[in-house]
């Protein structure tokens, strides 16, 4: 047996993406790994599936690279909208389902090929300390630590040690953000993830929450926060309220790599 699928990235994070709609093999947690592995598989940072939704143009299905399904992706979201309109799904402007509640997300540029994308991502939870750093979810949760010289970090090492410290580890861990501030309004950032358990070359809920803490704590007037990650460029947008933000959405961009087809023993 064969599947079909498209292998798209935004900002160096990629996925893998299949067609829900149509029958597919059981995406048992072997089956995934297998699929996003680099060496026997197609190899991605993670997995996802289109699948119809009542009342929205698609639902989306998100699997980390572990195999097992996760919370939500920012990049993967971008990513997932682009697959959508490659298939036919809605117009520029889509509303999906996702296992955090309901985004919108806007093609401002490009098809289904490559293109810029804004995702509507949730409202984050209150910032709340945890070590040196802060923690808060937008999406999926999330460590931010403001550092200098991060090109020097070890971040497999020094983001393991954070995401299985405890009582963070026995919360179900965290993806672990390390940001240097640049210009004001602009950060570098790099990100452990959970799920792949190594460093990605972008994570779009890391790249938010790390705009939130700096909006928080380094840039206290600014709505509009620039990122650069190893893979490429984002930007965060939001309004601020009394009680801390809303509307926050993540702009990037999204790329088709390959397509392909994956025989199944």
């Amino acid at each position: 047996m064969t599947i079909s699928f498209h292998k798209y990235e935004g900002a160096g994070n990629d996925f893998v993406l299949l067609d829900g709609r149509s029958p597919l093999p059981e995406l048992s947690p072997e089956f995934v790994a297998l699929l996003c592995n680099r060496r026997f598989g197609i190899g991605a940072d993670g997995l996802m599936v289109v699948e119809s939704a009542d009342g929205y143009d698609f639902r989306m299905r998100y699997f980390n690279a572990d195999g097992y399904e996760g919370t939500m992706c920012g990049n993967g979201g971008r990513c997932i909208t682009l697959y959508a309109h490659l298939l036919g799904i809605g117009g520029p402007v889509k509303r999906f389902i996702a296992c955090d509640g309901e985004h919108t997300a806007e093609i401002l540029s490009g098809d289904g090929h490559s293109g810029r994308v804004r995702l509507q991502m949730s409202d984050p939870t209150p910032i709340a300390p945890y070590g040196d750093g802060l923690l808060l979810n937008t999406g999926s949760p999330h460590y931010v630590e403001v550092r200098e010289d991060i090109a020097l970090i070890d971040v497999e090492a020094e983001g393991a040690a954070i995401r299985y410290s405890e009582p963070l580890a026995s919360q179900g861990g965290a993806n672990i953000n390390f940001i240097e501030p640049l210009d004001e309004g602009e950060l570098l950032i790099r990100t452990y993830e959970r799920g792949v358990e190594a460093e990605t070359l972008a994570c779009g809920t890391g790249a938010t929450a790390a705009a939130i803490v700096a909006a928080t704590t380094l840039y206290p007037t600014l709505n509009h926060i620039e990122l650069t990650a190893p893979g490429g460029e984002l930007a965060v947008d939001f309004e601020r309220t009394p009680d801390g933000f809303r509307n926050v959405h993540l702009t990037g961009p999204a790329r088709l790599a390959f397509s392909g087809e994956f025989e199944i023993e």
